[in-house]
């Protein structure tokens, strides 16, 4: 599902007083963390994940396996903290705008 820009800046409106609900360890992202992610989206389709320490390169990487792992699409990141999304198909919780 391919996202409008208006589409994101009211996904972002709507994460900013959210609290990451995922926080990744040293380990990063493994398959129970994507599983544990993909939970989380079934509920809230809009969720905050805190990325482990490293850098640049190393956190990219982790939301490549988030995203991957989860059909879902990064709406924002900033530092170490990366919001995504996943449409609910059976019940939306969420109305976007056209």
């Amino acid at each position: 599902m391919s996202l409008t820009s208006s589409q994101i800046r009211y996904l972002r409106s709507l994460a900013h007083d959210l609290s990451p609900v995922v926080l990744l360890g040293n380990k990063g992202a493994t398959e129970a963390v994507v599983k544990e992610l993909g939970q989380a989206l079934e509920i809230h389709e809009l969720v905050k994940v805190k990325l482990s320490g490293g850098d640049k390169d190393e956190r990219q990487a982790q939301i490549d396996t988030l995203t991957a792992g989860t059909q879902a699409e990064q709406i924002h990141q900033i530092g170490h903290v990366v919001v995504l999304f996943r449409r609910n198909t059976d019940e939306p919780k969420i109305a976007l705008p056209r």
